[in-house]
């Protein structure tokens, strides 16, 4: 068995409540070229089938109002949909800025550690750098060396 330890984006995708799953996945759906170009085609093969195809009986006759219906509420959906995913993207990176100030600041700490336990070792060599001196002139040397 493998002992994976779950990196934060892992822990916090494991969280999500359907609904922000769906979100998630609607938004990345809607905010992409085929999700544009797939939504003129419709546009273009509805008035074309309204205005010719069933040129005298068709369902919804120019000016296109039952389609006009049909994007309004589309775009009432999407905004809804949107500010959703932006809320949960706020949320995303409130959370993220959390952690990287935990972070900062726990490399802080690891950081003074490190520059204590450096002087300490400066203290040594310094201490034995006069023994070592004391032992071969029998005394400390007054240039220093």
């Amino acid at each position: 068995m493998t002992d994976h330890q779950k990196t934060w984006h892992e822990g916090h995708k494991a969280t999500l409540t359907r609904g922000q799953r769906a979100a998630d996945i609607m938004r990345n759906g809607m905010g992409s070229w085929p999700f544009v170009g797939g939504f003129i085609g419709f546009m273009l093969i509805w008035a074309a089938i309204n205005t010719w195809a069933l040129a005298t009986n068709s369902w919804d006759p120019y000016p296109y109002i039952l389609l006009n219906l049909l994007l309004s509420m589309l775009a009432g959906l999407q905004g809804a949909i949107l500010l959703i995913a932006a809320k949960r993207q706020d949320a995303i990176a409130a959370a993220m800025a959390q952690h990287d100030y935990d972070t900062n600041v726990k490399a802080k700490e690891e950081i003074e550690l490190l520059m204590a336990i450096n002087s300490q070792q400066l203290q040594i060599l310094q201490e034995l750098k006069e023994l070592a001196t004391i032992e071969r002139y029998g005394a400390v040397d007054p240039a220093g060396v």
